[in-house]
């Protein structure tokens, strides 16, 4: 299986490491790929490899080891979730202009800035952490380049 440009050292370990038989347990479908092409053509790849995937948060129970109907509930949550994510980001987008217009700045939640430092921690990179927390690469300097000690003046 080839590496995708989205993919972190720990998903491709996991790749690597999986045999037929086994199954991949996610927290939400959404944690396999940044898009609902990527989470598709994983499963369907882990699918032939005799691998299958089992997800523990999303509304309907996911396991594409069962026939049929798991293989079916799985699309949904991933279409949702691909859905919700173009939605966020559109939604972003249009409160950033809106903010730049009245001569605004917009400060980022403390726990998309800690949750953007531990994707960037784990190795990810800016282009990954701005697309998982939604917050501009621009921004992500900001806040994850070490500042300086204060002289304490």
């Amino acid at each position: 299986m080839t590496r995708s440009a989205g993919q972190g050292d720990g998903l491709t370990a996991l790749l690597t490491y999986a045999r037929a038989g086994d199954t991949i347990v996610v927290h939400t479908l959404d944690r396999l790929g940044r898009n609902l092409r990527e989470v598709l053509s994983l499963v369907h790849d882990l699918s032939e490899r005799g691998i299958g995937v089992r997800s523990l948060a999303d509304p309907l129970p996911i396991n594409t080891t069962d026939a049929g109907m798991g293989r079916i509930a799985f699309l949904l949550p991933a279409l949702f979730a691909e859905m919700e994510r173009t939605f966020t980001a559109e939604r972003a987008t249009h409160a950033r202009a809106v903010a730049e217009s009245a001569g605004r700045h917009i400060a980022h939640a403390a726990d998309k800035i800690e949750y953007a430092r531990l994707l960037k921690a784990q190795g990810h990179t800016l282009g990954q952490v701005a697309a998982k927390t939604g917050i501009p690469k621009t921004s992500l300097h900001r806040y994850l380049t070490p500042q300086p000690a204060g002289d304490g003046s």
